[in-house]
């Protein structure tokens, strides 16, 4: 681990009914997006995470389209002196800003058809996974403590006022044992 102020990022899909309303139409705000062989129908909840503590600092939430590295910028603090993300997050313009900063850059590697990843690559993103590993124990506590695995309101924003809601219960429950002593 760094001892310096670090930040991990992730996205967590969180699915609607799509035509489960009076109009039986779906909701404008939210969008669908593919992942794997599923379609997803509704948005998706981005945070920045501490390193060191596991406790979420910034949450932004976007429709189930809006790509991770679009919103990266905002999970970012001033401070932070290394970055980790899985593959959603790669971009190399980002990252050569990042070392020119002195910010170290611990996205996942990503295979690409003619170059697959080489030995040291897999070495490195299993390094690295097993530090952005701690951002995942976040989106486990929403759904498995808090059972939120759909969104239960129309629209972006009173779903993201319930989100941000969440968050913050997950960090109380994240560092209850520190709150304890």
């Amino acid at each position: 681990m760094h001892s310096t102020k670090s930040n991990r990022c992730a996205a967590l899909p969180v699915c609607t009914s799509p035509t489960k309303n009076q109009e039986r139409k779906r909701d404008p705000e939210m969008h669908q997006t593919k992942k794997g062989n599923p379609w997803y129908f509704g948005m998706k909840v981005h945070v920045g995470t501490d390193v060191n503590s596991g406790l979420v600092h910034t949450v932004s939430v976007t429709p189930a389209n809006v790509s991770d590295i679009s919103q990266l910028p905002h999970l970012l603090r001033e401070d932070d002196r290394a970055v980790f993300g899985d593959k959603g997050y790669v971009n190399n313009k980002l990252k050569r800003v990042a070392r020119k900063a002195g910010v170290f850059w611990g996205i996942l590697l990503k295979a690409r058809k003619q170059h697959p990843l080489t030995e040291a690559n897999k070495r490195f993103n299993h390094k690295m996974s097993s530090i952005r590993a701690r951002v995942e124990h976040v989106f486990r506590v929403i759904k498995c403590q808090f059972n939120y695995t759909k969104v239960r309101y129309k629209g972006i924003a009173k779903n993201a006022a319930q989100v941000f809601s969440l968050i913050g219960l997950t960090n109380l429950y994240l560092a209850r044992r520190a709150l304890m002593s």
